[in-house]
């Protein structure tokens, strides 16, 4: 006796990968998964598939959505910049909204969100006053270390 793939095991793969998912916090796997659905409804369609023609269709159908997630959705035109790694928020130039001082917490603001959130507490190595463009040197933790601007005040 042959076994023959059923719809409804597509479908139990499909639901299996994205558990897999949650565990695996890739965003990946989801694709594959999404894959298997589409088999599984490509079966409820068109009954007499064969396992050559439901692999094929799997796996042409997760590539696309693995190459249409990379290309489109992650190319990096998002509003914001949650995730960035330090050495891309270094240098990031905002405007101070409260004074720093070398032991006192100020908050600067960015014009566009940095690390998700436009507004960040700061501290500083000398006195800023507020109104003033500060620089980001560093990140120490959640604070944001800043230094005035070559640009100069506002």
């Amino acid at each position: 006796m042959e076994f023959e793939l059923q719809w409804w095991h597509w479908i139990v793969l499909a639901v299996g990968l994205a558990v897999a998912e949650l565990a695996i916090p890739s965003f990946f796997v989801i694709w594959f998964g999404a894959g298997a659905a589409l088999v599984g409804l490509a079966m409820l369609v068109v009954r007499d598939l064969s396992l050559a023609e439901q692999l094929a269709i799997w796996t042409l159908a997760s590539l696309a959505m693995v190459f249409a997630w990379f290309r489109v959705f992650r190319s990096g035109r998002h509003k914001t910049r949650i995730g960035l790694a330090e050495g891309e928020v270094v240098g990031e130039v905002g405007l101070l909204v409260g004074e720093v001082a070398p032991f006192q917490r100020g908050k600067v603001r960015f014009q566009k969100p940095l690390l998700g959130a436009d507004e960040w507490a700061c501290i500083g190595d000398e006195r800023i006053a507020a109104g003033e463009r500060v620089r980001v040197v560093a990140i120490e933790g959640s604070i944001l270390k800043v230094a005035r601007s070559a640009k100069g005040g506002t």
